[in-house]
């Protein structure tokens, strides 16, 4: 399976989180893990990385829509405005228990997001990402 550097989870609920990082320790997905319980949390990180640690951007970043403070649509609104040789080599996926149709085609629609999965993380979702986007 593909192994990414730097994943980041953003997601409110501490025990999805716990479980997201357990699946991809376990396959081997991703050497570093970093998780975030508020998108604002996440936003900052990724400001500090843009200033000081650009070869730390993540590949991948797992977001949550519903969420209190921030909300994941919110957050890609402000991720939009981070440089895009940054963002144009990070994968963004919704990661959502959101069951909404209109979410799941709003997420699909915005050039920032390169799918939607349906929570919890699993090997196949895994498998997916590293079949389907390892060449981008």
């Amino acid at each position: 399976m593909t192994k990414y550097q730097r994943v980041f989870l953003i997601d409110d609920d501490e025990i999805h989180n716990f479980l997201c990082e357990s699946v991809i320790k376990s396959q081997q997905f991703a050497a570093k893990v970093n998780s975030f319980l508020w998108a604002e949390e996440a936003l900052d990180a990724l400001n500090g990385m843009v200033k000081d640690a650009p070869q730390d951007f993540p590949e991948i970043i797992f977001l949550d829509i519903n969420m209190p403070g921030m909300d994941g649509w919110e957050f890609i609104e402000e991720y939009k405005k981070l440089p895009l040789e940054l963002t144009g080599k990070c994968l963004l996926f919704v990661l959502s228990s959101a069951v909404d149709k209109n979410d799941i085609t709003h997420a699909r629609n915005l050039s920032e997001v390169n799918d939607f999965f349906s929570k919890p993380l699993t090997t196949d979702i895994l498998q997916i990402i590293s079949e389907q986007y390892s060449e981008l």
